[in-house]
């Protein structure tokens, strides 16, 4: 079986729960003889969005293979003009009549998305939502909540309610807003645990190392870095080891790239004992969810949202994939 058959069984969002939750369209499912299902994503600019890509085609690659009349084209954008350009030509010239998009911007996507929608086209919109929920059928994304929630409790856990934390945000968005929410409101429940400062630092590697550079210069005492990204977590790691402090017990990143999940695997370094899951393998599953369901002439629930995990050594094991890019 492969890494990712074997992925795809664990992951709550099995097949047989998506689907029983499900409800047909008008009240009566009529299978569809063919589907032609369009996958709009951005282009592999980074590690995260790499593996939004490599999952796209392992998805395309499998479903096909396991469903004759099934036919999906995969479309990458380097940004939000050439995104809707392409969605135009998949309604237009390869006449899908199914989308999985994972927008570049909401608000620059969701008149597009609009207009294949009122083309009959049935919509899953992945991650990023649109600014009209209308233009949607259905919405998957991680949970943001948790992504923020899991790191503050296990640092309020693992320090006994008493730290001093400087934290990394991403851009500022909505889902990060989500994450920050979630993070502060568990530490409110900690008088003696301090958040010393929080700066965004753009999902962005380089950046990460700038924020860090700042907070290590203005704090001599710092016990845990949120950094909620792993690719902004490798700026703090290289910031620190720059500095040679030796105050700071632990960096938390956040999404379980394979890079972090195999130090975690190894106790290569100190510094990172933990992590929460964020996959990207999320549009492998919005693609086999919509999929199936269309095939079966089926909707899916307005809504899912695919649980996010604490990623300890224990557990790591389970969310490392070593082919994937991320």
């Amino acid at each position: 079986m492969s890494e990712v058959a074997r992925y795809t069984r664990r992951m709550v969002l099995g097949t047989g729960l998506a689907m029983a939750a499900t409800v047909a369209l008008g009240g009566i499912a009529f299978a569809a003889d063919t589907v032609k299902l369009g996958v709009s994503i951005p282009a592999a600019t980074h590690g995260f969005t790499g593996g939004i890509v490599w999952w796209a085609n392992q998805a395309k690659a499998e479903l096909e293979k396991a469903h004759p009349n099934l036919k999906i084209t995969v479309k990458t954008a380097s940004g939000a003009p050439e995104q809707a350009n392409q969605l135009q030509d998949l309604v237009t010239v390869t006449k899908i009549d199914s989308l999985v998009i994972f927008p570049f911007e909401s608000a620059a996507l969701t008149q597009p998305v609009m207009q294949a929608k009122k083309k009959n086209v049935y919509v899953t919109v992945v991650d990023r939502g649109l600014t009209d929920t209308s233009a949607q059928d259905a919405y998957i994304a991680g949970d943001n909540t948790a992504f923020g929630r899991i790191p503050a409790e296990y640092i309020a856990k693992k320090y006994n309610g008493k730290a001093n934390i400087v934290a990394l945000r991403g851009i500022p968005t909505t889902l990060d807003n989500e994450r920050w929410e979630a993070f502060t409101g568990v530490l409110k429940q900690y008088p003696d645990i301090k958040i010393l400062d929080g700066k965004y630092a753009n999902w962005n590697r380089d950046d990460a190392f700038k924020v860090t550079q700042d907070f290590l210069t203005r704090f001599k005492d710092i016990d845990v870095v949120w950094a909620a990204d792993d690719d902004m977590a490798f700026g703090v790691l290289k910031a620190i080891e720059q500095a040679k402090r030796t105050d700071i017990k632990e960096v938390f990143g956040g999404a379980g790239s394979k890079t972090m999940v195999k130090t975690i695997l190894d106790g290569s370094n100190p510094l990172i004992r933990a992590d929460v899951s964020y996959s990207p393998k999320f549009i492998y599953d919005a693609i086999k969810m919509t999929a199936e369901a269309r095939l079966k002439g089926d909707k899916l629930p307005a809504t899912y949202i695919i649980p996010s995990a604490l990623i300890t050594k224990e557990n790591a094991k389970e969310f490392y994939f070593p082919d994937s890019p991320y």
